[in-house]
């Protein structure tokens, strides 16, 4: 199915899966953190106030608040970097090609969704978190995939990072739409006009990308008192970034893309992964995990995904839609289905947008993300084993 991949797809793989074992480790030191002696300290740190410029003309945000609000803005604008540059010229550009993954990623996030929905059905207040399982960790799902190296044919590998490309395509649009709070008109008009002016400068094919940078500062603010979720900025400067395909060595998506990357990788993932998956272990037992919003996380993460994944793969097979990937099996893409579960940072960052008014909440998402995520892990590296057996 996919015989050429590109030399940017290559650097991006091989980013992924280092930075996948690391978000593992930031986690684990989370986890001992905060349940420890300075889990305290950790959670009252993480509630502070930080103020960036003065109280007349600044920012003041939580530790928090900096990392999801403002650093993960710049993670997503990377992600939607790589999106748009995987449609233009990478797997995504081919729709032959294409269509395996985003039929793969269609059900991925309706099936883990409509199980949640499912079983938190009686409770509103709890049904606000039907998009948490939908989500796809990039970084560690390929980190897994990288523990068995040339064990996986590499058809595989592309067929799972574009597969979670699409998921964060869909997150994107879950929190844009879903997740945002009441539209404040001014500022949303303000947006308009920030957005109309990055793309007269694509239009007028300006390379410097000093001044989209001041302009998405603007964007980020006005988008940040908008009501909509100022991470979708990140998004819209992204989409509005020039890219040469003829001459890539002076494309500025590119270029930002290669600067961007190791500092989204291992610096901003592994802290967003720090500060999110911290959750006190006190009197949480197993039945904890039975209560309606964990059940649902862990249900759909670790059922919803593989069964999503994998039926509709298979449908799309059947029907000749789409290909089965070279030198690949229904074994081992069963088992790249089940590692599309691990939804760990990205669905921790839905579960703060689902319930950022009801923060009670957050450490039964936790719970659920952390075990759906432990359980797609474990599973979908032994069928991968097992596959791969020579």
């Amino acid at each position: 199915m996919i015989q050429h991949i590109t030399k940017p797809f290559k650097y991006f793989f091989k980013l992924e899966s280092a930075s996948g074992l690391l978000l593992l480790f930031a986690a684990i030191i989370a986890m001992f953190v905060s349940n420890s002696d300075f889990s305290e300290d950790y959670f009252s740190i993480l509630q502070k106030y930080v103020l960036l410029g003065t109280e007349s003309f600044g920012l003041k945000l939580t530790v928090l608040h900096w990392i999801n609000d403002v650093l993960m803005a710049i993670f997503f604008f990377l992600v939607s970097l790589e999106i748009k540059r995987e449609f233009l010229q990478g797997e995504l550009s081919n729709p032959k090609q294409a269509m395996l993954p985003i039929i793969g990623a269609v059900g991925g996030m309706l099936v883990p969704a409509l199980i949640y929905i499912f079983i938190n059905i009686n409770d509103t207040a709890t049904l606000n978190g039907w998009a948490i399982p939908s989500a796809t960790d990039i970084a560690f799902s390929l980190g897994i995939l990288s523990l068995l190296g040339k064990r996986v044919p590499l058809s595989l590998k592309v067929f799972l990072t574009a597969l979670a490309i699409i998921d964060d395509l869909g997150a994107i649009v879950i929190i844009a739409f879903f997740y945002s709070g009441n539209v404040e008109i001014k500022y949303l008009l303000l947006m308009l006009l920030a957005v109309f002016v990055l793309i007269a400068f694509n239009k007028f094919k300006i390379k410097n990308f000093l001044p989209y940078l001041i302009v998405g500062l603007f964007l980020w603010d006005f988008t940040h008192h908008s009501g909509v979720h100022a991470t979708i900025a990140g998004v819209i400067l992204a989409l509005t970034i020039p890219h040469d395909k003829k001459n890539q060595k002076k494309s500025l998506l590119l270029k930002l893309e290669h600067v961007i990357s190791p500092y989204v990788a291992f610096c901003i993932m592994p802290l967003f992964a720090f500060a999110n998956a911290g959750v006190s272990l006190e009197g949480i037992n197993l039945l904890t995990l039975l209560n309606p919003i964990p059940l649902g996380i862990v249900c759909g993460l670790f059922f919803g995904k593989q069964i999503g994944v994998l039926l509709f793969s298979y449908l799309s097979i059947k029907l000749k839609v789409a290909e089965m990937p070279n030198n690949s099996n229904w074994l081992k893409l069963y088992g790249v289905a089940i590692l599309t579960g691990i939804g760990f940072t990205m669905s921790l960052f839905v579960g703060n947008l689902a319930f950022f008014e009801s923060q009670n909440y957050l450490d039964g998402v936790k719970i659920g993300v952390l075990t759906g995520s432990l359980l797609s892990t474990l599973f979908g590296y032994f069928v991968l084993l097992l596959a791969t057996k020579k």
